[in-house]
């Protein structure tokens, strides 16, 4: 039986209700104490997000990958560096990494590779609002809540309006 690609819907869904919904995804991981690092900047933001969501005591790690990157050499320093961020100690810590999309996984990889150089975790597990497919690398969300087709030259964008709420945008190339 074959299925039909799960192209994105006019309108595009609520990023807010998806933060509520991957709450409720990490809430039974919350016994094992997880600390949340959010990759800038849509996944920084979801992260301060969940954080709120999910009454975490410990404040959120940050991670800028642009370093990290393997095609730095191509694409060179993007323009708005954020400092990387972990304000605990990630030796033997549960880690729950987060992303606004997951596409070919380079940005996952380059922060892992990061998050390693502050120590090394007992577990990193990711989530993401949207799973756009197109893998080039062997990673997966643990916690998702949409998985998304778009045509070619498509993007997903998250990003927050005047209120400060997170919304997403579609953009063509």
């Amino acid at each position: 039986m074959s299925s039909l690609p799960n192209f994105p819907p006019d309108p595009l869904p609520d990023a807010e209700a998806q933060c509520r919904q991957l709450a409720e995804l990490l809430r039974p991981q919350l016994y094992r104490q997880p600390a949340l690092v959010g990759i800038y900047s849509g996944g920084a933001w979801i992260a301060e997000r969940l954080c709120q969501l999910l009454g975490l005591p410990e404040e959120i790690g940050l991670i800028d990958v642009s370093f990290y990157r393997d095609d730095f050499a191509e694409k060179g320093l993007h323009p708005q560096v954020k400092p990387t961020v972990i304000p605990f100690d990630a030796e033997g810590r549960h880690i729950i990494l987060v992303d606004d999309v997951l596409y070919t996984g380079r940005t996952t990889r380059a922060a892992i590779n990061e998050l390693f150089d502050y120590g090394r975790p007992a577990s990193v597990e990711l989530a993401v609002l949207a799973d756009r497919g197109g893998r080039e690398l062997p990673v997966a969300a643990t916690y998702g809540v949409w998985d998304v087709t778009l045509s070619a030259g498509e993007s997903l964008v998250l990003d927050r309006d005047d209120a400060d709420r997170l919304r997403w945008r579609l953009e063509h190339a």
